[in-house]
């Protein structure tokens, strides 16, 4: 299951769980659509493919809130 972190890692921009916007890797580092077009869609930590992440809406995330562990070290 995905962190749904909450935070860009690059600029610290908010990133809800529920809303679209938000570009992760394969490890799961997290950055905006802005940061993420600027990277060219590449991962500054690993090099690997920025995506889009999914949502988590509703009950599943009442269930499996998002992480609050904020990543950006700004």
């Amino acid at each position: 299951m995905l962190d749904m972190r909450p935070d860009c890692e690059r600029c610290g921009v908010d990133l809800p769980a529920a809303a679209p916007g938000a570009f992760i890797c394969s490890f799961e580092c997290t950055f905006c659509a802005e940061c993420a077009d600027a990277l060219d869609d590449r991962c500054p930590n690993c090099g690997g493919e920025l995506m889009d992440r999914p949502t988590r809406t509703g009950a599943a995330l009442k269930r499996h809130p998002a992480s609050t562990e904020r990543r950006h070290k700004g």
